[in-house]
């Protein structure tokens, strides 16, 4: 067993470290549902290796799902766009003690108009699964194209589809924002891969040209449950939930389409507030 998973991976342990960089937390309730959110407070513990803390603030429904089911997914970006893919197992809430502490003593948190943390959690790291770099020239690329595809008269939208609200609509649209999204592997653990081209097409769908991470989309059965995070740099936040379409390649490249079925608001005054 590798025991050094995260020191093997350069640059890893200083992103984790910076309380701005971009960090999202992936979670699957008990009937296979996948949440994923914006989780700036992760970091490393520090004392333990492998283990990673952060801070249950605003997470509501992402803590339903950890007291339900330990498989989570983490996605660490830089602003850079160099980032890592990793999978844990979540392994307790501590509400005292120098994890807590450390978190409601972080800049990040300190200084909040809300409140500090309500506890710590932790987890600890089972495998790095991809280190990327991605350039900019290839972020235009894989826009441009997820842009000119529309989706696929076959299959539409299912059943239970909602149309996208025009705030939706407006930020998922933009080209400069960090969009994510996650869906369970073969193991039943969320899987979250960079989808920074991913973006409406149709009132009920977006559409996603993934780029290097191809060979991932192509994991993803048509039907299945999937969730997508969008930050912006204006710390707006948005999720989407819904049902993989289909996958396929246009100009010789991988595009896929998802079905919204439902969107929330990530951030204040109402974190979690379902929007469609």
């Amino acid at each position: 067993m590798n025991t050094h998973l995260i020191d093997n991976y350069p640059g890893l342990m200083e992103a984790l470290a910076g309380e701005m960089t971009p960090k999202f937390l992936a979670t699957c309730s008990s009937d296979g549902i996948p949440n994923i959110v914006p989780c700036t407070s992760l970091t490393s513990a520090g004392d333990v290796e492998n283990r990673l803390i952060f801070g249950n603030f605003l997470l509501r429904k992402s803590v339903d799902n950890l007291n339900q089911n330990p498989k989570v997914g983490v996605m660490v970006i830089t602003p850079d766009l160099e980032g890592w893919i990793l999978q844990g197992d979540f392994g307790e809430w501590q509400q005292t003690g120098p994890y807590a502490d450390y978190l409601n003593n972080s800049d990040l948190l300190r200084y909040n108009a809300y409140t500090g943390i309500r506890n710590a959690g932790v987890i600890q790291v089972r495998k790095v699964i991809r280190h990327f770099q991605i350039s900019k020239p290839r972020v235009l690329a894989d826009y441009l194209l997820a842009r000119a595809c529309s989706p696929s008269k076959k299959k539409g939208s299912s059943s239970e589809a909602v149309v996208l609200p025009p705030v939706v609509r407006k930020n998922f649209s933009l080209l400069m924002a960090v969009r994510i999204l996650t869906f369970l592997d073969s193991d039943e653990y969320p899987l979250v891969i960079p989808a920074l081209s991913l973006q409406p097409s149709g009132e009920s769908t977006f559409v996603c040209a993934p780029g290097m991470f191809g060979d991932m989309l192509e994991l993803v059965d048509s039907g299945s449950p999937v969730a997508a995070s969008l930050l912006t740099f204006d710390a707006v936040s948005f999720q989407a939930k819904g049902r993989w379409l289909e996958s396929r390649k246009l100009l010789g490249a991988p595009v896929g389409f998802m079905s919204v079925t439902s969107a929330y608001a990530g951030g204040p005054p109402i974190p979690g507030r379902q929007v469609a």
